[in-house]
């Protein structure tokens, strides 16, 4: 692959949503057939025997984003849902009107925490599981 269409695929997925991404790369997992290698810190834990290391192995990568609360300013929590999802306007409105809502089920922990903040800063209440 030249570096030039290597570019243009990582501006196209630079521009996905934190959902398409999320949706993204559960596809190429099931395309390639391969799986998350284990952290070399969940295998030296027990090892270890520290209930550090322990906790640190445990942590999880992937979230459950549930919209728990719209809060007082739907307005703003729907806009909000329309940025860091691929929702529409009809789906943001009954998503917010109908919480709580599973906005995602397996979300990489940097996109569930930018969620998060996002819909917070709107005034939703947010719950990551």
């Amino acid at each position: 692959m030249s570096t030039k269409a290597y570019e243009k695929i990582v501006d196209q997925i630079g521009e996905l949503k934190v959902t398409e991404l999320a949706e993204l790369v559960k596809a190429l997992k099931e395309r390639f057939e391969v799986e998350m290698p284990v952290a070399s810190a969940a295998v030296a834990a027990p090892a270890a025997g520290g209930e550090a290391s322990a906790a640190k192995a445990e942590e999880k990568s992937e979230y459950k984003v549930t919209l728990k609360e719209s809060g007082a300013n739907k307005m703003g929590v729907i806009k909000a849902l329309r940025q860091v999802t691929t929702l529409g306007l009809t789906e943001a409105k009954k998503a917010a009107e109908e919480a709580p809502t599973v906005l995602g089920d397996a979300v990489a922990k940097a996109d569930a925490l930018k969620m998060k903040q996002v819909l917070e800063e709107a005034g939703a209440k947010v719950e990551l599981s």
